[in-house]
């Protein structure tokens, strides 16, 4: 972790942030846009799963948003990723994304695996979450989850499950070898 990265705080979202998350879902460019309530539902009822990087007066500048897969309770499946344009380039979506796994784990020691899905030409995506798996010396693993024929509202690039594990500490380590 760098000298900047140890300064940052992370934690997680509250209702009043929703609308933070909104604006930098939007700003992105690059994500997917859901509706303001969805944001603030998501503060409301994934707060334990999604965390957010606040400045030094506690506004928000990125956050990463996550839940426990229901058919599959050891998952954490990723669902987005933002970045305030002016913090990007300083690692910040890497200490969320790290912090966030081990506050889950540590609350749920059987969540070993992380999941999400990334659109063919989102790159920097692509290239975060396999830092992470390197960092934790876990498995990657990709499939299409989603070919771009499902979606109904135009063109749309197919989304790739990217899952990575096991990851069996708060820490990220991997289990020991046998």
């Amino acid at each position: 972790m760098t000298a900047a990265q140890a300064d940052l705080q992370i934690d997680r979202p509250r209702v009043a942030d929703g609308a933070a998350l909104w604006r930098l879902a939007r700003d992105s460019r690059v994500l997917d846009l859901n509706s303001s309530y969805s944001y603030l539902l998501w503060c409301r009822d994934f707060a334990a799963t999604s965390a957010v990087a606040r400045d030094e007066h506690g506004e928000p500048f990125g956050f990463v948003t996550g839940y426990l897969r229901p058919d599959r309770p050891d998952t954490l499946l990723i669902w987005q990723v933002a970045v305030d344009e002016a913090y990007r380039g300083r690692r910040v979506a890497a200490a969320m994304l790290d912090a966030l796994f081990a506050r889950v784990a540590a609350g749920r020691p059987s969540v070993h695996t992380v999941e999400t899905t990334i659109a063919p030409d989102n790159s920097a995506s692509q290239r975060l979450f396999t830092s992470f798996a390197e960092r934790h010396g876990a498995r990657l693993e990709r499939e299409v989850l989603f070919d771009a024929g499902l979606f109904p509202d135009g063109p749309h690039e197919p989304e790739v499950l990217y899952r990575i594990g096991p990851l069996t500490s708060a820490t990220g380590s991997p289990p020991p070898a046998p």
